[in-house]
């Protein structure tokens, strides 16, 4: 496709070269990712990418620069590559005008199927695998996914670079949208984070649904304040999306009708809305529930306990109800959902201990996981978890509160360290559990941890493993490295079994 082409009707300046020229190895941030004929797109302030890769761009075989209001005209010889012919451009934001091209080259995908993205602090990916299971249940749609989790078909994982993020950079989400449009999907159901929607990475993707969830303090490393990051989650409500899904008990949710008059659907367990759910019945294996909408009752029932389960339910049967598809339907198929991978994950130990494996990673998100377990326990709770580094500081003892208050035994250890000691964030967290009076022990070793619970745990007890939920690596420095909860709960448990018969 033509340079011109995919720049028509957005505001640029050609700097040097002939804008005809044609765009055959896509559009990428990552200097590393050019090929031969690519656009690359010099995104300020990009880890592998920028205004200052630009002749390494070149060099590898880019066909066509886009850069933004810093790069000076003319251009400094030092980025250019002598004899090499190219297109440089020059727009206000590369970000922005980046949604629009890559959306362009792959022939705007999005509208070809329906678009479901999904914003909040939490609750994004189960709402997300709900979509996709009661669509695919009810009706047999064959659905996207993309999220924490990866992108997928189905059962089909998409091979993408281990570093594209939980909402992809636009020429990755673009390229994604378009691999699933030829595969025939129907539907597209995305997790777009509050750093996604002000970056403009979902911008020109036609989105149908705008769900929202909820609103609390998380990503404060990200946005500073939690106005920022509110403001942030609101652009999917301003321009991105053509109706939405609301919760109605969340504060900043309410204020979402008057940014889309007359395009809202509401939902909600404490508050009139739409959709709501009344009667809720709960144990260790499900919710039981009546679902009301337009003045019809719905018995309903769920295979994961919680108030915050039956509102994720609540949204995902409304977002799929205004796509069109039958609520009855829907709501028969929501029993039969298989559990999210990491959300409220169970494992019965071999001595009958109940293991749950939980993404729970803020203050709120922590405080309901622990609230609904409290609602079914019959022995102690025991807490595994810690805080992720180089994240937001002021959660971490407020955790360590919340964990103390609502569990018996709370073993600290390490998340995500990345590049802080992990030493030092378990201290962060002690002060919270002092306060709350608890009993807890620190093992920054996470397998160790694990471990310690589970040997100490007794056929009543449930353990909790909370903050990390599916993730495969755990961070640590600059490496990932290979660590599931959830498999390392199974080779402990198995492992323990083996002790106790020998001995």
């Amino acid at each position: 496709m033509k340079f011109s082409e995919l720049l028509a009707g957005h505001d640029h300046e050609v700097l040097i070269g002939d804008p005809e020229v044609r765009i055959t190895g896509a559009a990428c941030f990552d200097v590393h990712r050019v090929l031969p004929g690519s656009l690359f797109i010099a995104v300020p302030g990009h880890r592998e990418g920028g205004p200052e890769a630009i002749a390494s761009a070149l060099a590898r075989g880019a066909v066509a620069v886009l850069v933004d209001a810093a790069v000076p005209d003319p251009l400094p010889a030092a980025v250019l590559v002598p004899g090499v012919d190219v297109c440089v451009v020059r727009v206000p934001d590369t970000r922005r005008a980046a949604s629009v091209i890559t959306s362009r080259y792959y022939g705007e995908p999005g509208r070809a199927m329906d678009m479901v993205a999904v914003t909040g602090t939490n609750g994004k990916t189960s709402v997300s695998y709900m979509v996709e299971s009661l669509l695919r249940i009810a009706e047999g749609t064959r659905v996207g996914v993309i999220g924490t989790a990866g992108s997928r078909i189905g059962d089909e994982l998409i091979p993408m670079p281990r570093s594209v993020l939980t909402t992809p950079e636009s020429p990755d989400f673009q390229y994604l949208l378009g691999h699933m449009r030829d595969g025939e999907v129907g539907t597209v159901v995305l997790e777009a984070t509050s750093m996604g929607l002000l970056n403009h990475r979902v911008d020109h993707a036609f989105i149908d649904v705008g769900v929202f969830t909820n609103l609390t303090q998380d990503h404060l490393d990200d946005h500073g304040t939690m106005d920022s990051y509110r403001d942030a989650k609101l652009r999917l409500f301003q321009g991105l999306c053509r109706r939405a899904v609301v919760n109605a008990d969340d504060p900043v949710g309410a204020t979402i009708p008057a940014l889309m008059p007359g395009a809202v659907t509401t939902y909600g367990l404490d508050s009139e809305a739409d959709y709501r759910a009344d009667d809720l019945d709960m144990d260790a294996f499900g919710t039981r529930f009546t679902l009301h909408h337009d003045g019809l009752k719905y018995p309903a029932a769920i295979p994961v306990p919680g108030r915050f389960s039956v509102s994720n339910a609540l949204a995902t049967v409304a977002a799929c109800h205004l796509l069109g598809h039958d609520l009855a339907g829907l709501v028969a198929a929501l029993d039969r959902m298989p559990p999210v991978p990491g959300r409220l994950e169970r494992f019965q130990a071999p001595n009958g201990t109940s293991v749950i494996v939980d993404y729970a990673h803020s203050p709120d998100s922590l405080d309901k996981v622990l609230a609904a377990i409290g609602d079914f326990a019959t022995g102690r709770v025991i807490t595994v978890f810690g805080c992720g580094g180089d994240r937001d500081t002021t959660k971490r003892a407020r955790m360590g509160e919340i964990a103390g208050t609502r569990s018996d035994l709370v073993i600290l250890t390490s998340d995500n360290p990345r590049n802080e000691d992990p030493e030092a964030i378990l201290d962060d967290i002690a002060p919270g559990l002092v306060a709350a009076g608890a009993r807890f022990e620190r093992c920054a070793d996470r397998r160790r941890a694990i471990g310690l619970a589970l040997s100490v745990a007794e056929p009543d007890d449930i353990v909790l493993i909370a903050g990390r939920g599916s993730e495969p690596y755990q961070t640590v420095g600059e490496q990932l490295v290979v660590f599931s909860d959830m498999a390392v709960v199974r080779e402990l448990a198995a492992a323990q079994q083996i002790a106790g018969v020998a001995a």
